[in-house]
């Protein structure tokens, strides 16, 4: 018999020979937050905050997250209906959904303070949310058209997002001595197919950002890893991409294939969970072998 069903029927044995109702409630309680690893051991379920996470990749990432067993906090700013649509889907006792505009610190304060106060803890958090831009190659600004107004959009979404929601979680990673940050990048840093300038810069940020974070809070158990992946088939980012760049991008890579949503949310589960504690530091790029490191 598996460990955790063996607890659940001692615990039960125990505090209803004792009479003690309310001492039972409370330990099932903290047994719905666990899972067993391979070795039968009761673990807490992790908690990952998931920013953009409504639709496109985030959404991957948090049903992907939520199938193998994690509570998910899904973070949106305008589209609600898909937010709440995936918290039916997920369960609410598996998923949240918060709105927040995560270049407003005040906002994300409060994006963490509802999450930890919902599932008592936030254990991961994925640096996703795009803000402002799509993978559109024949609207793109060459470089002499861009403005300075441009970079600062694209910093400010990537940036300046990525520095308020670990800013604001790091106390309670810090207290706990454990804590993952994964940052969504991009491959496009290593081979710009398509000269997307003020994004690629932007996401090629978070690499300094990210190795920075991780030599620094090492000591305190948390790890910071970059997760790149090649351009998407599809989101609504890359609704826009032409079938021609597709085909380039597959034709060019070893597995001839472009890569996926669910490729990309395959790796952030598996940084997610205790099986990569021993990872930081590092940008794990994940585009079917396009480029390679």
């Amino acid at each position: 018999m598996p460990n955790f069903y063996y607890a659940i029927i001692c615990i039960c044995a125990t505090f209803l020979k004792e009479g003690c109702v309310f001492l039972l409630y409370l330990s099932l309680y903290h047994l719905s937050f666990s899972k067993t690893n391979s070795m039968g051991v009761v673990m807490m379920k992790r908690t990952v905050l998931v920013t953009g996470s409504s639709r496109g990749l985030g959404s991957a990432i948090v049903k992907e997250l939520a199938h193998q067993g994690f509570k998910v906090v899904i973070n949106y700013y305008k589209s609600k209906d898909a937010a709440e649509e995936l918290v039916s889907i997920l369960g609410k006792e598996n998923a949240i959904a918060i709105c927040a505009d995560v270049t407003n610190r005040a906002e994300v304060d409060a994006l963490v303070k509802k999450a930890t106060e919902y599932f008592g803890q936030i254990d991961v958090v994925v640096n996703n949310a795009l803000v402002g831009f799509k993978f559109d190659p024949n609207k793109q600004k060459s470089f002499t058209e861009l403005t300075w107004e441009d970079y600062q959009k694209q910093l400010d979404g990537t940036l300046k997002a990525a520095f308020n929601v670990v800013q604001s979680v790091i106390p309670q990673f810090i207290e706990r001595r454990n804590g993952s940050i994964i940052s969504i990048g991009t491959n496009l840093y290593q081979n710009p197919v398509v000269p997307y300038h003020e994004y690629t810069t932007a996401k090629a940020g978070l690499i300094g950002f990210t190795r920075n974070i991780a030599a620094e809070l090492g000591q305190f158990g948390i790890r910071a890893n970059v997760v790149s992946g090649g351009l998407l088939k599809t989101t609504d980012a890359s609704a826009f991409t032409t079938p021609e760049v597709f085909d380039l991008i597959a034709q060019s890579t070893p597995l001839k294939k472009v890569t996926s949503p669910e490729d990309v949310a395959n790796m952030v589960a598996y940084l997610s969970s205790e099986n990569a504690d021993g990872i930081t530091g590092q940008n794990l790029t994940v585009d079917g072998g396009l480029t390679m490191n």
